[in-house]
């Protein structure tokens, strides 16, 4: 993994000293830009620290001035009578504001009357960027010592030139003071090119915004980064569809413990460009699992993963059990928790009368019946009463509908809550509607990532800016992504060429290889109606036999009702194909 090549200067962003700030005051009849208006505008432009321009005029408000803002700025009826109205003004402050960056003390006050009223006299809102010298001053003076961020104490504070006194220019001139000071404390912190600036107030107080720079090698691009201590460990890694920003955002905005831990470990950010967001996504999982850094939870460990197993006995059961052997056993998973697991058990142990004890039952063992004997919920094999042969009857209905149509497996939860609905025993229907859905989900699973795993090579095109975007999947897994030109016929053979060999598995997903597996379906589905099937290499299908139920998702949160998966009130919509207008080879 190496660390991006540096195309420009300007990647580094726009250095302080060439930026353009415009230091605007207003005085207003009142704080509310709604009902309130201007009485005077003051405004400095400023560049490299040199004042090169002013603006101040008074405004003739159209309503009468308060008598406690006239004693405040000084500013009465009989001062503005003949001034021009804001409309007239207007033009010649946009364009004096032009493209700078604009700065306020309080900022948002004087940003939110200059925005009402370019609405109210048909301008469109101004977009420039904003910097608040209140705002840095709160993160860069010691509050010992600066009880408040008022004009006025900051202005004596940092021994200003020019005392403010409510009045807009004079008081636009001290914010111009307070605002050198204060950008020469910020580059203390690193701060030194504009966007360090905007970012600088929501950042974090301690020095590692020091760090920041640590982004500026970073591409505007998709990609993988990795965040590196002293010695070279992998600390952290994330993807993203804009590296730099992304990598920039630690910096600001987050105060989580975790975080301020990282960003003091931190000493260098590597990364891996990328040609999409997808390729970013299964990178990332991938790097998680090799590094298995300490600041990432998910995906670190694919040892949580967990299966069921249908066990290979006389009377056979279902298991949870960490990892698949080959002797023979079905295997269903694997599963994010043993809690979803054991949802998924359940489910299939209330449709069917599997036993649910652990002893092994040999051909003279007899054991004490249980409960659910009693409740006719499970054929009690234990007590010898039942042949092997009719016990393997219901086995055999598990397998055909894990292979093949699940309608006997969903069938008697969807009657079980519909009971329990009509009882008004709504916990028990919550309680089966929950196991429902993790059985639905985990059968559709089954034979997403199956279908995935039974082709060799798929190879798909979609519109790109640059031309069209190939991604090669191979066993469900990404070989190879490329953004290829429109006009280049041997691109396709070249990716191929540089694609890697897919890991061939039989039964269900190894657990180092279903997340990445998620994210290949996740991505099929999104771009499904979209993609142009270039070649297909093997057999991609799917069931259609008790697809529509498997294809309806229940969400907890959409919904409090406990309607079951698969019970929509109107016709399952069908999955869309890869392609518009082409069969695929083996889809039915």
């Amino acid at each position: 993994m190496v660390s991006g090549i540096q195309q420009s200067f300007d990647d580094l962003g726009t250095p302080l000293i060439e930026v353009e700030f415009v230091v605007l005051d207003f005085e207003t009849t009142g704080g509310s830009p709604g009902d309130d208006r201007i009485t005077e505008v003051g405004a400095v432009k400023v560049r490299g620290g040199e004042v090169v321009g002013t603006f101040q005029t008074l405004i003739r408000p159209g309503i009468p001035i308060p008598p406690l803002i006239t004693a405040l700025t000084g500013i009465s009826d009989g001062m503005v009578a003949g001034a021009e109205p804001i409309e007239t003004v207007l033009p010649c402050l946009l364009e004096f504001l032009g493209d700078a960056v604009f700065v306020g003390h309080n900022a948002s006050f004087d940003w939110r009357f200059l925005q009402a009223n370019l609405e109210r006299h048909g301008y469109q809102r101004a977009t420039n960027r904003v910097v608040c010298t209140a705002r840095l001053a709160r993160k860069l003076l010691p509050r010992d010592e600066v009880p408040n961020v008022r004009l006025a104490t900051l202005a004596a504070y940092l021994g200003a030139s020019v005392t403010p006194c409510h009045r807009a220019l004079t008081d636009a001139r001290a914010t111009v003071d307070v605002l050198h000071s204060l950008l020469e404390r910020a580059g203390t912190f690193g701060v030194l090119a504009l966007e360090d600036l905007i970012e600088f107030p929501s950042a974090r107080a301690d020095a590692s915004f020091k760090k920041v720079h640590l982004a500026d090698r970073l591409p505007h691009a998709p990609g993988v980064y990795l965040f590196r201590d002293a010695a070279g460990r992998v600390l952290y890694v994330g993807k993203a569809k804009d590296l730099r920003t992304r990598v920039r955002s630690y910096f600001s905005g987050d105060s989580r413990a975790k975080i301020a831990d990282l960003l003091r470990e931190l000493a260098t950010v590597d990364h891996l460009r990328c040609a999409t967001e997808f390729e970013a996504s299964v990178r990332e999982v991938r790097l998680i699992q090799r590094h298995r850094p300490r600041y990432n939870r998910r995906g670190r460990d694919p040892e949580r993963y967990c299966y069921l197993k249908v066990t290979k006995e006389r009377f056979p059961r279902l298991s949870l059990v960490r990892r698949v052997l080959d002797d023979g056993a079905r295997y269903l998973g694997p599963f994010v928790s043993t809690g979803q697991a054991e949802l998924v058990k359940t489910a299939i142990e209330d449709a069917l009368p599997l036993r649910r004890c652990t002893p092994r039952i040999g051909p003279r063992k007899r054991l004490s019946p249980c409960a659910l004997l009693d409740l006719g919920r499970c054929m009690g094999p234990c007590t010898q009463e039942v042949a092997p042969e009719v016990y393997g009857l219901v086995v055999g209905r598990l397998e055909v509908a894990l292979d093949g149509d699940p309608e006997a497996l969903l069938a008697p939860l969807r009657r079980r809550m519909s009971a329990y609905a009509a009882e008004q025993r709504y916990e028990q229907a919550a309680a089966t509607r929950d196991r429902l859905d993790a059985l639905t989900r985990a059968v559709a699973d089954l034979r997403r990532f199956g279908a995935l795993a039974a082709v060799d090579e798929v190879v798909l095109a979609r519109r790109h800016a640059r031309g069209r975007e190939v991604t090669i999947l191979r066993c469900g897994q990404l070989a190879a992504v490329g953004v290829l030109a429109a006009d280049d016929p041997g691109g396709v053979d070249a990716l191929r060429a540089s694609a890697i060999p897919a890991e061939r598995f039989d039964g269900p997903p190894p657990r180092h290889l279903i997340d990445e597996l998620r994210l290949v379906a996740h991505w099929l589905d999104g771009v499904a109606g979209e993609a142009e099937l270039l070649d297909v290499r093997g057999c991609l299908a799917s069931q259609s036999v008790g697809g529509a139920a498997l294809q309806v998702r229940y969400t907890r949160r959409r919904s409090s009702t406990p309607d079951a998966p698969g019970e929509a009130r109107g016709r399952p919509e069908p999955r869309p194909s890869l392609r518009r207008g082409r069969r695929v080879p083996g889809r039915r």
